[in-house]
């Protein structure tokens, strides 16, 4: 490669590096433990998921609804959780006047505030326990970890830019990762063979920092690769197809959903006659999910509840270990119980089908169970350390006596501030976890306080402290600390210690208190390791280095 080329890959690589550094390193550390999001969910609800067979009783659902709202005319979308042990229920207000005058639709944005009137519900309930809650109360911190991947929870800071500001910053970081990812390839392409294998750790420490950067950048290329490409896609999709709606669908939105299948139109027309027969929910859908062979229910429509013209819509998809890519849909008219249209998972799997399975299916690692996705998230922590290695490679690269005060003062102190932010994401996790359990109420807004005030706390304390060996010595400590106490917390709060989940079947639960014991041995042992054998550094210090400059000059 001739020397324009390097430092072509080299400085565009090192500038789209250090600009999103520390929010990539937020979107793969989150990420990775989201691949347990159904898990996490279970540990902190103490309510496994696995140890017993969940069945979905709709009829309950419409029976308590129907306590506190006259359900004829309504419209309802049920979009059921990954293990359907749990729905969000979005029920629209009555067609019939008599009952609700319907209020003009604003349409939002943000899960949870859907409905857009008085007398519309939108809602979490759980079939195990039978229990309702909105999204804030329901909130739990695998849905937090979640939603912090694909950074949502900046949405709330009300930049208003016409998109949401924390998907924008999102996909604005997917983007120049891939590019980062790239420039780094082609950067490293002529040593690939000959320095793979090299990893000296006794150097000094950019050599270090170079040779761990430069191996675990290349064995996890082909997972970042496939990250980038599919959360690019993921979380812009609404900017990349919008042209698409103006130009093929004459600025019809709905149509193009549709045509991606997104989701589904149903015009059904309230003729105020009620329904001859009585509904029988949980025996239409007993009856459909037979027919569906090697998939699930994913999202429910009911048009027109208790009319005449009333009709439902089922959504299928495969499960992944049995099927990569399809979809399935049937639509019924519940009066005279004729399909009025059908689809299913076996036949008919088309192009849409095969990209939005690839795009899901590999983003998510839904398709090949737990040993899958404990890769994955060894694979997403891989990545952190790729960019905190790139941080310390640039820091050392620029802390040298040539460059002037103030740009080595800026280069600490940018390197310092993303080390900090970056650092303390374990500790502060495994300390939410832990509030988790001592907390009586615990809420969206309690996940957030308690998240975010000590991310804040323990952020400022290391920027304060402004050394690096230190930093790193003491997160490897709170965080050994800090992860041993998970396990300890949910046996003592709830009594579910790892003998009792084991016994019990609850795997689910079991993994998070193990996954954090792991963590807890890992942290412990690269604490003894660095405090046994770690070589000190400095950086930045300048009153040494301009009388040394000084003696130079004078000599």
């Amino acid at each position: 490669m001739d020397t324009r080329k390097y430092n072509i890959y080299f400085h565009t690589h090192t500038i789209s590096g250090i600009i999103i550094a520390a929010l990539l390193y937020v979107i793969f550390f989150a990420g990775s433990f989201s691949f347990f999001k159904d898990d996490i969910s279970a540990w902190q609800k103490g309510k496994s998921a696995v140890a017993k067979t969940i069945t979905a009783d709709y009829n309950y659902l419409f029976d308590s609804l129907a306590q506190h709202h006259n359900l004829r005319g309504r419209n309802f979308d049920f979009y059921v959780l990954r293990q359907g042990h749990g729905t969000y229920v979005n029920m629209s207000a009555s067609q019939d006047t008599t009952i609700s005058k319907p209020k003009p639709k604003k349409k939002e944005r943000g899960r949870g505030r859907r409905g857009g009137d008085d007398d519309s519900a939108y809602f979490l309930f759980y079939f195990g326990d039978k229990t309702p809650s909105s999204y804030a109360e329901g909130y739990d911190m695998g849905e937090f970890l979640y939603r912090l991947h694909f950074l949502a929870q900046l949405n709330q800071i009300g930049i208003n830019i016409g998109t949401p500001f924390g998907y924008l910053i999102a996909g604005i970081v997917s983007f120049m990762f891939l590019f980062a990812l790239i420039t780094g390839l082609l950067l490293h392409w002529d040593k690939i063979k000959s320095n793979f294998f090299i990893f000296r750790p006794w150097s000094k420490w950019k050599t270090v920092w170079t040779d761990m950067h430069t191996a675990l950048g290349v064995i996890g290329f082909p997972f970042q690769l496939i990250y980038a490409v599919t959360g690019l896609v993921l979380i812009v999709n609404v900017v990349l197809i919008s042209p698409f709606s103006k130009l093929l669908y004459n600025g019809d939105s709905e149509k193009l959903y549709e045509s991606l299948q997104y989701s589904r139109s149903m015009n059904t027309e309230y003729s105020y006659q009620p329904m001859a027969s009585s509904f029988d929910m949980n025996a239409f859908v007993t009856k459909w999910q037979k027919e569906i062979k090697g998939g699930q229910i994913s999202r429910i429509h009911i048009g027109s509840y208790l009319d005449q013209n009333m009709q439902v819509s089922m959504d299928t998809k495969p499960d992944p270990k049995v099927s990569f890519a399809g979809s399935g849909f049937v639509k019924v008219d519940i009066a005279s119980g004729k399909v009025l249209e059908q689809k299913s998972l076996a036949a008919g799997t088309n192009y849409i089908d095969w990209v939005k399975g690839l795009i899901y299916h590999l983003h998510f690692g839904d398709f090949g169970g737990i040993p899958l996705r404990i890769v994955f998230f060894v694979l997403g922590l891989m990545g952190c350390v790729v960019i905190t290695s790139g941080i310390m490679i640039w820091l050392v690269a620029r802390d040298k006596t040539n460059i002037p005060a103030y740009k080595r003062k800026f280069n600490f102190w940018a390197s310092n501030v993303f080390m900090a932010a970056c650092l303390s994401m374990l500790p502060v996790t495994a300390f939410t976890f832990i509030m988790l359990k001592v907390l009586p109420h615990v809420d969206q807004s309690v996940i957030y306080r308690v998240y975010f005030y000590s991310w804040l706390v323990l952020g400022l304390y290391f920027v304060a402290r402004r050394n690096l060996p230190l930093m790193n010595r003491q997160t490897l400590l709170f965080s050994t600390v800090l992860c041993f106490g998970v396990p300890l917390a949910n046996g003592f709060s709830t009594n579910l210690w790892v003998w009792n989940t084991w016994k019990q079947g609850a795997f689910d639960i079991l993994f998070i208190d193990l996954l954090f014991l792991i963590l807890a041995l890992l942290c412990a042992f690269s604490y003894w390791k660095v405090r046994l054998q770690a070589k000190s550094f400095s950086i930045l210090s300048f009153k040494k280095r301009e009388e040394k400059t000084l003696i130079n000059k004078m000599v």
